[in-house]
């Protein structure tokens, strides 16, 4: 396994239900689209990657995610975010190919999970238990590159509305990522589109949802029309990471792809 290839998918809004809509998409119908789009292109990778926002506010919605993905044979990587019930979550996923938080080894890589929420609010935080899983999952295999992920982002994204419901701890956050050379990229959802870019050497990504996505740069919450995505990833054993963002157009069947500036 000297290259990891992961597909990254984000902030899916599930009901329990199957037609429930977030801002005019259909949430489950689109998660559907968007893993049969992958499964058409470079399959299978090596595990999935899913950041939070699993379900809108609905445990019923986490069943779904047993369907449809429970028979792919495939890790299914997840943590949660501030629409998730983490408890919830642990309880329904608690079963093979998921695996809820912690550092999952593969290959050279050690992908590290992190739960960012916090009860009943929009923003994120690191507790100082989760700070300290981080310290010792990173400390603990110096040897392995390590990609780090949440739910909130860690940098802010030059939209005043988002910025203020980020990870309050962020300065903690990337403090204990700046002590340790290992980390090549830190990857989060959240945020609803596309985001690149580079911090002393770590790649800073994070990924278009599943559904609906948010105008980048907007002062006031607004809306993007841009369909669907999810992330390409692969991981190398030199430590660096291509990726690439895919759109899933819904209403034509159709698609586009975006490389991810300097991926």
């Amino acid at each position: 396994m000297s290259v990891i290839r992961l597909t990254h998918l984000t902030d899916p809004h599930l009901y329990g239900g199957e037609g429930e809509l977030l801002r005019g998409i259909a949430t489950l119908p689109a998660l559907e689209a968007t893993l049969a789009h992958a499964r058409q292109r470079d399959w299978p990778p090596d595990a999935l990657l899913i950041t939070g926002d699993l379900v809108q506010d609905d445990p019923a919605g986490y069943a779904h995610y047993r369907r449809l993905f429970g028979g792919l044979r495939l890790p299914v990587l997840c943590l949660p975010g501030n629409h998730d019930e983490p408890e919830a979550m642990r309880r329904e996923l608690d079963c093979a190919p998921f695996v809820v938080g912690g550092a999952v080894d593969l290959g050279l890589w050690r992908i590290v999970l992190l739960d960012s929420t916090i009860a009943g609010s929009a923003s994120g935080r690191l507790g100082p238990e989760t700070l300290a899983e981080l310290q010792s999952a990173l400390a603990g295999a110096p040897q392995r590159h390590a990609l780090v992920c949440l739910h909130h982002h860690p940098v802010p994204m030059a939209s005043r509305w988002l910025d203020r419901v980020g990870l309050q701890n962020a300065d903690e956050f990337l403090g204990i990522i700046d002590r340790h050379p290992n980390v090549r990229g830190i990857v989060w959802g959240h945020v609803h589109q596309n985001y690149v870019a580079l911090r002393d050497g770590v790649r800073l990504l994070a990924t278009p949802s599943t559904c609906a996505q948010f105008l980048p740069h907007s002062d006031q919450f607004a809306v993007d029309p841009s369909p669907p995505g999810y992330r390409r990833l692969v991981l190398r054993a030199d430590g660096t990471i291509d990726t690439e963002v895919l759109r899933v157009d819904l209403h034509a069947g159709s698609e586009s792809a975006q490389r991810a500036a300097g991926g």
